[in-house]
């Protein structure tokens, strides 16, 4: 079939089937619009055959096609700069990056991947037209390489320069695809290929689908690219990239998934039932036998507050963190992974293996404009979804000090090889811990049990201690459950299924924005005051002008309060925050706090032992032992033996193990220092 033929069964199958779409592109100014192959395919297999094989001049003879069609239109010339992108390409073409190979080479294929770096959107000439400076012919020439052509010679006999009359140009941009993690096998190192887009493909709505950490789906044709060497001449050896003819998402954040009607009716009829919450709390992680507080926990934290921007600018994150710290092979990991594949962006980061790099973002050279370019890492990939962070006291300390500022502020600075950004992490944290010596101390103060830094505890709302306890009764449940879980693998089934669970949260994120009510912000206020009054009621010191006393919330737990109140009425897609949704938030975290911030001396909830790491009453003992080391030095001098130090406390009721204690943190934070053994001096 010659190209006139070619083309004259194109308009004609434009003309019955893809009129009024084009029609539509035209009129409203789009200068694109979508084929699906498979009609294609139904109205000529051999012209389907063709734009497999040879995409470049079959995509061409489409586009010529299009521009045969007599459009009642009143801009002409915008049909005839529609561009062809093609959906629904056969599965027979989809091919894994590692895959690829000479034999492909302008061939039509499909790829899936994740899009790791993106360049800036820059314009390509197309065509040129140069003017002969002997005869005025004027010379079109197809820009089709990187190097600009220039004609060699013109129709009069003339060679050599040639003036440049005009250029055509494009908007473009590369970007870097990597290959899906899921998808690899055992130790294989993920591949990663050049995408090249043009035209409508980086547009302002495009662009949103290309950002790093998207999951994409590039249908294209592979093209070689040449590689000049040093001398300036070309390489034997060829690079390769994909020129792309359409792009579309595979995954979407919360905000982007959509909801036809059918599922919306399904969703509200959900909302409606009295017994959401439980069937939530079942379907969250079937698998995993018990804590239902945990459960209930994070069906609120996919839910998510409600994230507000005042007028001053200061933001208030909705995101929920949660801290899980427990026994080995209590489940946790488990619990991490289920959670990472509800979210619709997901990502599962685990133990050393995780750098403040890879949390937060990379400096590295740019492949395509040189210099450098920023690489997001997972927190900054999983912004508008959820990172879960496995094995978080294997973390090196340097590396989780770059998890502050994204964890409370939601941003990421970073100032480095002269790039200084601000990023966006609006992602909600779930982490994941062991003890510090493995497993819990029953008898052992919790808060002092958590390897963490308290700055980085304090940030985050909710803390579950998991213990692995033996209760026989618990204990031939759980076996139940696991053994049954292995005899028939397929068998747990869950009221709402996990399509169904990402779609209803997805809706309420996109849809709910609920306000708190009178009543709501009532029940915690009177919560709030009641706690902080425990703490200037404590006179567990006997002294009536105590130095410190125990605070048991702060406004940290406030906000806390509020974001859980609000993913609570989330559930039920309510706008209005009611008592009942504070009463929960409440329950949740004075289970959380009487778990870990209990102060056993006192019997009071102690805030201090998580975020800083020392409970009231230790704070009191250690200003008195100061106080202690003044009063002596004022009567013996400089120098002051340990047994004088050890009479005076003991009058004070504090225990000589607790004073030793009290004299080796003040060595270690250099209020005192040991001139000799036995004798102290203070600084």
């Amino acid at each position: 079939m010659n190209a006139d033929e070619k083309i004259k069964k194109l308009q004609e199958f434009i003309e019955e089937t893809y009129k009024a779409e084009l029609l539509e592109a035209v009129s409203s100014g789009r200068n694109f619009f979508n084929i699906n192959f498979s009609e294609l395919s139904k109205f000529d297999p051999s012209t389907a055959e063709d734009f497999l094989n040879e995409p470049e001049e079959s995509i061409r003879a489409l586009e010529m096609a299009c521009k045969q069609i007599d459009l009642p239109s009143d801009k002409p010339e915008e049909a005839t700069k529609i561009r062809i992108r093609l959906t629904n390409v056969p599965e027979q073409q989809k091919i894994l990056i590692r895959n690829i190979r000479s034999e492909h080479i302008g061939k039509l294929m499909y790829l899936d991947g994740l899009v790791r770096q993106k360049s800036d959107v820059r314009p390509q000439v197309v065509s040129t037209k140069f003017e002969c400076p002997s005869c005025g012919q004027i010379i079109s020439i197809l820009q089709l390489e990187q190097s600009l052509r220039e004609p060699t010679k013109c129709s009069c006999g003339r060679k050599g320069k040639f003036t440049l009359l005009s250029k055509d140009l494009v908007d473009a941009q590369s970007i870097v695809l990597e290959e899906i993690p899921e998808l690899l096998e055992g130790g294989e190192q993920p591949k990663r290929i050049n995408v090249f887009l043009k035209e409508d493909l980086v547009s302002p709505i495009s662009d949103k689908k290309t950002n790093p950490g998207s999951k994409v789906k590039i249908i294209g044709e592979l093209k070689e690219v040449p590689i000049t060497l040093k001398s300036g001449g070309r390489s034997t050896r060829f690079d390769i990239m994909v020129e792309a003819n359409n792009i579309e998402a595979i995954e979407e954040d919360f905000y982007d998934i959509n909801i036809t009607k059918e599922e919306e009716k399904k969703i509200i009829e959900l909302s409606q039932d009295p017994k959401v919450y439980e069937k939530f709390i079942d379907a969250i992680a079937p698998s995993i036998y018990g804590y239902e507080r945990v459960k209930e926990a994070l069906v609120l934290q996919l839910m998510g507050g409600v994230m507000k921007k005042r007028k001053d600018e200061v933001q208030t994150r909705g995101d929920i963190h949660i801290l899980l710290v427990g026994d080995p092979g209590a489940g946790k990991s488990q619990i991490l992974k289920r959670i990472s594949r509800i979210a619709p962006k997901g990502r599962y980061t685990s133990g050393k293996s995780v750098t403040g790099a890879g949390m937060t973002a990379a400096v590295v050279r740019d492949e395509f404009l040189g210099g450098w370019s920023l690489e997001a890492g997972a927190l900054v990939l999983a912004n508008n979804g959820v990172c879960c962070i496995d094995e978080m006291d294997k973390m090196s300390a340097d590396d989780r000090g770059a998890l502050h500022e994204c964890l409370e502020q939601q941003t990421l600075s970073i100032s480095k090889a002269n790039i200084h950004a601000t990023l966006l992490t609006r992602t909600t944290v779930l982490a994941a811990a062991n003890p510090t010596f493995g497993r819990f101390d029953p008898y052992g103060v919790l808060a002092e049990q958590i390897n963490l830094p308290p700055t980085l505890i304090n940030r985050f709302d909710l803390i579950f201690p998991i213990k692995d306890m033996p209760d026989p009764t618990r204990d031939e449940k759980m076996a139940k459950h696991i053994l049954f879980l292995h005899q028939t693998p397929e068998s747990i089934e869950t009221e709402i299924p996990t399509g169904m669970i990402k779609k209803y949260i997805a809706y309420a994120r996109q849809k709910v924005l609920p306000t708190l009510t009178e009543g709501a912000l009532n029940e915690i206020k009177d919560f709030y005051v009641k706690m902080r009054g425990l703490g200037s009621e404590d006179k567990a010191f006997g002294r009536e002008d105590k130095t410190v006393r125990a605070i048991p919330i702060s406004a940290r737990q406030l906000e806390a309060l509020v974001r859980l109140a609000e993913a609570s009425a989330r559930v039920r897609l309510s706008e209005k925050v009611t008592r009942k949704d504070s009463r929960r938030a409440i329950e949740l975290l004075t289970y959380c706090l009487l778990q870990v911030g209990l102060d056993r001396e006192t019997g009071r909830i102690d805030i201090d032992r998580i975020s800083t790491g020392i409970s009231a009453s230790q704070r009191d003992r250690i200003y008195t032992v100061k106080e202690i080391i003044m009063e002596l030095e004022n009567k013996l001098g400089k120098t002051i033996p340990i047994d004088d130090i050890l009479k005076a406390a003991s009058e004070k009721g504090i225990s000589e193990s607790d004073v030793e204690e009290i004299m080796e943190k003040l060595k270690r934070s250099g209020d005192v220092y040991e001139p000799r053994s036995g004798f102290f001096s203070r600084m």
